[in-house]
Order: C-alpha cells, then sequence, then structure tokens
C-alpha cells in the first residue's frame, strides 16, 4: 500500500511540473507574440479637409462599426470581461483625457487602423485591421478627417489582460486578439475604389464582415462571443441567403427583419450600423455573396 502511494505521490508531483512547465511555456509563447515588434512604412496621406468628405467619414466610422466597438462617443468601453478570457477595453479614441491616440499622425493612425500596430511598432489588440486593411487611401483619409473632429471625452481604460483561456485561444489561432499577425503587412491598400453595383465593389465591402462571419463568410460560433450568442449565419450559397432576394436582403441590412418575420438583435447582427449603406452598396455586396463558393461548415 506504501508503495502505491508513493508512485501515486510521484506521479501527482510529474503532472504538477508539467502543468507549471506547460504554463510558463504558454505564458512565454503568448508574451512573445504580444510584445512582437513590427517595422511598417506607410505613404503619407492628405486628409480632405470639405465639409461632404467628412460627412462621409461620419458615415463610413458607422458602417465601419468604429462606434460600435469605441461606443457611440468613440470614448471606448467594455469589450470583453471575462477572467478566463481576459479583460479588453476599447480604446478612447477621441482628444479628450485618457486618449489613446493623442499625438497621433496621419501615419500612426494608418498604422493603427490598417495595420494594427501601435506607434511603438507593437500589435493593438482586438482592433479589427484585418479588415481595414483593404480601405482605400481615400476612405481612409475621409475617416480620420471626421475623427478629427469628434468632441473630446475623458475616460481613462486599464491595460488590457489576457487570461489564461484567452492565452491558449491565442496559441492556437482561435483568437484573433493580435491583429497585426493577421494582417499582410505588405499589402498596399487601393487609392480609391469606384462605388458601382459590382462584384468587385461588393469583395470590397465585404471585409466588413469577416470579422462575424468568418473570411469564406461560412459563419460559426465566435470565441469571444457572449454566452447564449447565436452563430453568425452562413453567408455563402449554403446558407440562407440562397432562399433570399436582393430586396429581402435590403430590408434586413436596413430594418433587421429577416424574410422568415424574425426580428434580429442589433447587438449580434448590427443592422443599425448595416441600416446606413447606400442602395449601391447593399446591391454590390449582394452581388459579391452570390458569387462566392458555398461553403458548408464541419459539424
Amino acid at each position: 500500500m506504501k508503495t502505491v502511494l508513493k508512485w501515486l505521490g510521484i506521479l501527482l508531483v510529474v503532472l504538477v511540473v508539467i502543468g507549471l512547465l506547460a504554463g510558463a511555456g504558454l505564458f512565454f509563447t503568448t508574451n512573445s507574440d504580444i510584445n512582437k515588434t513590427y517595422d511598417v512604412a506607410v505613404a503619407p496621406i492628405t486628409l480632405p479637409t470639405d465639409a461632404a468628405s467628412i460627412e462621409e467619414g461620419a458615415r463610413i466610422a458607422t458602417i465601419r462599426g468604429c462606434n460600435g466597438c469605441h461606443t457611440p462617443d468613440f470614448g471606448g468601453g467594455t469589450f470583453l470581461n471575462d477572467p478566463m478570457l481576459g479583460v479588453i477595453e476599447t480604446a478612447n479614441i477621441t482628444p479628450g483625457e485618457g486618449s489613446a491616440v493623442s499625438g497621433y499622425t496621419v501615419e500612426d493612425w494608418d498604422r493603427a487602423v490598417r495595420h494594427g500596430i501601435n506607434p511603438e511598432g507593437k500589435s493593438l489588440m482586438i482592433m479589427p485591421s484585418y479588415e481595414f486593411a483593404g480601405l482605400s487611401d481615400e476612405q481612409f483619409g475621409q475617416l480620420i478627417a471626421y475623427m478629427q473632429t469628434v468632441p473630446a471625452v475623458d475616460r481613462e481604460h486599464p491595460d488590457p489582460k489576457v487570461g489564461l483561456l484567452g492565452r491558449v485561444l491565442l496559441a492556437t489561432g482561435q483568437l484573433p486578439l493580435l491583429p497585426a499577425a493577421l494582417v499582410d503587412q505588405t499589402a498596399k491598400a487601393p487609392v480609391s475604389v469606384a462605388p458601382t453595383a459590382s462584384v468587385e465593389y461588393g469583395a470590397y465591402l465585404s471585409t466588413a464582415c469577416i470579422g462575424c462571419h468568418k473570411p469564406d463568410f461560412s459563419g460559426g460560433p465566435s470565441p469571444d462571443a457572449a454566452p447564449g450568442d447565436p452563430p453568425a449565419a452562413n453567408l455563402t450559397p449554403a446558407g440562407p441567403l440562397s432562399k433570399w432576394t436582393m430586396e429581402e436582403f435590403k430590408t434586413v441590412l436596413r430594418t433587421g427583419v429577416s424574410p422568415e418575420g424574425r426580428t434580429l438583435d442589433p447587438e449580434v447582427m448590427p443592422w443599425m450600423m448595416t441600416q446606413h449603406f447606400t442602395d449601391t452598396e447593399i446591391e454590390a455586396l449582394w452581388l459579391y455573396l452570390q458569387s462566392i463558393p458555398p461553403v458548408v461548415p464541419k459539424s
């Protein structure tokens, strides 16, 4: 009996040591990713100053979700509050106290928005720059021109903390925590994109959807979804859109009501954002989604 207990004790010690080593390795690996620096040169962009461009910048901030994640006043707020995943707040991107963009040059804005990098060269957290990387110079300029007009909001935010589960998901590529690692840092954004009801323009717009619906638009659960949130819809021809018309698609994006009569939760499907798409944008997005291959998610 004593021999059995002795070996059980040894086994327990071995398991504890293995667990500690694995935890240390996980912490080291993810810290290395978090602290990795990127050297990205960006071309200077002259911001527009006319009222029409600034007004369009305000619309871009809406349809691209800036005033969703960063809150309607752009002062930032809670994005993730789960001790296991992490505690992360979105940045204050106004000129007020606690601003994360105080002193930003246009080039700093570019690295942050389209490359996911802060002025020190490290990756931002959570900022979905993979959705903005292809934003045209023209629309980027309009967006930042508008952001420089927003009122100051005094709001401080704590430094982000990544929990154990968050580190596991980060290490296994299941949590898009560090956008700089997910962006092709050598790719060049277009100077401008003509707004036409075309597959090409729809492809350009569709990058705003990949954060929830995935790059192949097959949808599914998100690792940072709130408990009880439904999975994102499959937007490929294998999903429910195959039974919709373009007008029904337009109604969903404008009102949040599906052809089946279901009212979509705006916290899950941000139709309060997509209702500001123009008819041309919705038609282009529809044409693009009709053109992509069907994808049936693995069960």
